[in-house]
């Protein structure tokens, strides 16, 4: 059965939410440069989270709570690196991600988790796609699987560059009044390929946090 495709504007606004480049332009990308773009920042210390949580371990790295409703599913199809630094941001980088899309569910871009797993750039970008859905009156459903991902180091140990691909064909919008489930029938534009920049936090803590967002759209690399 064919899926039901949405009307013109909540398809562009449920989809620009996710696609927005939050900082840094075509000059920063990395991909084409020893130094890593944003690797000269500094992260600040995140602040506890204010309300006990009774998630399970596994959903409180560091303590956070990143637990997703049962619906919504964030694959992360990847091979961890070898090196420490490099393994511990590119968790962090999904983390940031969990943290989007727990803001999405709790309606707020102020949850500890997206406090804790961004800064800068990188908490830019978490106010834009959380703000969108919250403004459109929709949360999300579905799977979302990420894959391909790649990691390389700043010189000075304090930045790690994460990139993947991410595919979105099983990933919807959804009503929040309704329930309703607003379903496309997959294309490119479920395609983007990422490159967020982790910056170690200045403490004795293994936490990483995301200043930067890179997004390339309709990635057919990704494909």
């Amino acid at each position: 059965m064919k899926r039901r495709t949405l009307p013109t504007a909540v398809a562009f606004a449920a989809t620009a939410a996710l696609l927005l480049t939050a900082c840094g332009s075509g000059d920063d990308d990395a991909s084409g440069n020893d130094k890593i773009a944003g690797a000269d920042q500094q992260s600040s210390k995140p602040e506890p989270s204010k309300e006990a949580s009774g998630a399970p371990d596994e959903d409180k790295p560091d303590g956070v709570d990143v637990s997703l409703p049962k619906d919504v599913n964030l694959v992360f199809d990847w091979d961890k690196p070898k090196d420490k630094n490099e393994a511990a941001a590119m968790e962090d980088a999904a983390n940031f991600f969990r943290a989007i899309f727990r803001g999405v569910d709790k309606r707020t871009s102020e949850d500890a988790a997206v406090t804790t797993y961004a800064t800068d750039g990188g908490r830019k970008y978490a106010d834009t796609q959380i703000g969108a859905y919250v403004e459109g009156g929709w949360t999300v459903t579905g799977t979302r699987r990420h894959y391909d991902a790649t990691t390389r180091s700043a010189s000075n140990g304090s930045s790690v560059e994460v990139a993947f691909c991410a595919d979105s064909t099983k990933f919807y919008g959804k009503e929040t009044e309704t329930g309703k489930v607003l379903k496309t029938d997959p294309s490119i534009k479920d395609f983007d390929y990422f490159k967020i920049i982790m910056i170690k936090v200045p403490t004795g803590e293994e936490l990483w946090q995301a200043s930067k967002v890179y997004v390339e759209t309709e990635a057919a690399k990704c494909q």
